[in-house]
């Protein structure tokens, strides 16, 4: 037996639990397997998650080109529909022609007609929603699939005799008017409980029907159940060891749904008594700061790091710390191990989709390549997001797809950085000090002004001042101006503010708020750069350097002003 296989049967016996924050505006749930956060789950009451809701929606736009459709299902924008998510609904002598690819979606719709649709991928950035009309239902026990006739079994039943008993109970079920998928849930329930599930999934339905002959499009006929209420349907089984809750009005509608579809489970199901946020008693916290950044540190001391751009996801896998203990190869292959685990973990705690690039570390034993793509394979059905493994790709990078849902989880709960606008990085204190020559160059030529006050991150004004004063010296030669500038610690590094132009002798009154041989009380911001003996202090943005204060960062202390600059003054200590 492959050594990896049976790892993973032996993780299939380790401890289970959910944990649930209900929170204010805001339900979070974690599975955790073997104290491993497994699987993230939100609802928040400023994000309203469509997709399997059910609308009738109206066609808008017919493209022949793209042979797809524009629907109006009632949200801000138009959801597409392809052809190929028509094709349950085609005629028999449609779809001959639809296979002989000479069927255009504008033989079967046109603009004004309505039709039943399901969202099947949220609105994603400037996208609309994508759609389907191939409905599905997802129970406790079955998919139901009211437009197909076909019977499918969830892959992880594995035993030939219980597949069997469930294909004979659902073709005895739906007497082949419906199609349906037989979940991972309905492993050795009784005819009963299967029957009862199917049952209400007919009923439901019935009710969309019904509620879609009623309607007038756009209308939202079927919305998808509520966190609670999906953590029920889908993850209380037999498996889950614990449920941990910390609000009592969600503990009790959870026991009361656990009575009804999972009596077995409803005594695991506690209620969180204590002070701590539960998400931090348990870790989870920890975990979703983790699920934004860049750069996941593995336990070894190797790392994993994700970089996204709009077409793909590319992840890059290197060995960091971990030097191993026999030899290169040995440590690539241990990294590279760790590296899948948690590159599957975080693709479902990130619930990142489309196309995903992997680079793992280089390995030269063909073996080791196999065994890592069988653990990255493992993992993955763990996944209840269909993905795919392309393949190796000529590079030697692992190619794969996972289905694209919503958004990611980070695009969720952040947003795109108003300075550097997604790129990550900002300008460099050079160039900002370049560019404010320019923006002065520029203006000079605009305008008649003899002096010119401006407002800088300090970083940005020492680049532009020099050590001792003789760039800015220079660059006031060149341009035949004086240059008066305020440094400000809170101001954007990329900000230039121009706070006033004019005559020598108005901007001097205006710049310079300490006058020689007067008294200030002053707070030392830090030590000066080149001479840490010495403090910085600043009045109004005017940068004083205290002789000896470097000493007193952070006190107030009360100083003498003995000679003043343009750019600075200089003052002791009394």
């Amino acid at each position: 037996m492959n050594p990896g296989k049976k790892n993973y049967q032996e993780m299939s016996k380790l401890s289970k639990q959910i944990i649930i924050n209900s929170g204010i505006r805001e339900k979070r749930a974690a599975l955790i397997e073997n104290n491993v956060v497994e699987d993230l789950f939100f609802e928040r009451d400023t994000y309203q998650q469509i997709a399997g809701n059910i609308y009738r929606g109206k066609v808008k736009d017919v493209l022949p080109g793209m042979q797809a459709a524009f629907i109006d299902i009632g949200l801000d924008k138009n959801a597409f529909l392809h052809i190929g998510d028509l094709q349950l609904l085609l005629k028999e002598k449609q779809l001959k022609m639809y296979e002989e690819n000479r069927l255009g979606i504008q033989h079967v719709l046109q603009p004004g007609q309505d039709l039943m649709t399901q969202v099947v991928k949220e609105p994603i950035g400037t996208k609309g929603a994508k759609v389907t009309c191939k409905v599905s239902l997802p129970g406790r026990y079955f998919v139901f699939l009211p437009y197909e006739k076909r019977i499918g079994i969830s892959r992880r039943i594995s035993e030939k005799i219980e597949r069997e008993r469930l294909r004979n109970l659902a073709s005895e079920l739906t007497g082949g008017e419906y199609g349906v998928i037989v979940r991972t849930n309905t492993y050795q329930k009784s005819k009963e409980s299967i029957k009862n599930d199917y049952n209400y999934l007919v009923s439901v339905w019935q009710d969309i029907l019904e509620q879609y002959n009623k309607s007038k499009a756009p209308a939202l006929i079927y919305k998808e159940i509520e966190l609670i209420q999906q953590i029920a349907r889908d993850y209380l089984s037999r498996e889950i060891d614990k449920v941990v809750i910390d609000d009592k009005g969600d503990f009790e509608k959870l026991k009361k749904l656990a009575k009804r579809i999972a009596p077995d489970i409803k005594n695991k199901i506690y209620m969180y008594r204590r002070n701590t946020p539960i998400f931090s008693t348990y870790g989870i916290e920890k975990e979703l700061e983790k699920a934004v950044k860049r750069k996941v540190w593995l336990n070894s001391g190797g790392y994993v790091v994700f970089d996204s751009t709009e077409a793909l996801v590319a992840i890059d896998v290197n060995t960091g710390k971990f030097t191993g203990n026999k030899n290169l190869q040995d440590t690539v292959f241990k990294t590279n191990v760790e590296a899948a685990k948690e590159i599957a973990r975080q693709l479902r705690l990130r619930d990142i989709g489309g196309i995903i690039i992997i680079d793992f570390i280089d390995m030269t034993i063909k073996e080791n390549q196999v065994e890592v793509l069988s653990v990255l394979e493992e993992e993955l059905k763990k996944d209840r997001t269909r993905t795919t493994i392309m393949g190796l790709t000529r590079l030697g990078l692992v190619e794969l797809t996972r289905k694209k849902v919503r958004e990611r989880y980070s695009e969720l709960i952040q947003k795109e950085c108003p300075y550097c606008h997604g790129t990550g990085k900002v300008m460099s204190e050079t160039t900002m000090a370049l560019m404010v020559i320019r923006k002065i160059t520029e203006l000079s030529v605009e305008e008649e002004f003899e002096g010119i006050l401006l407002e800088l991150h300090p970083e940005v004004a020492a680049v532009l001042i020099g050590n001792r004063g003789e760039k800015l010296d220079e660059l006031e030669e060149e341009l035949g101006k004086e240059i008066y500038i305020r440094g400000n610690k809170e101001l954007h590094i990329e900000n230039i503010n121009i706070l006033k132009k004019g005559s020598k002798s108005s901007l001097k009154r205006y710049v310079l708020p300490v006058k020689k041989e007067e008294k200030y009380k002053v707070i030392i911001e830090e030590k000066q750069i080149n001479n840490h003996v010495d403090g910085i202090a600043r009045i109004e943005g005017y940068i004083i350097i205290v002789i000896n204060g470097g000493e007193y960062v952070g006190t107030e202390i009360e100083i003498e002003i003995i000679d003043v600059h343009r750019t600075f003054a200089r003052g002791k200590i009394i």
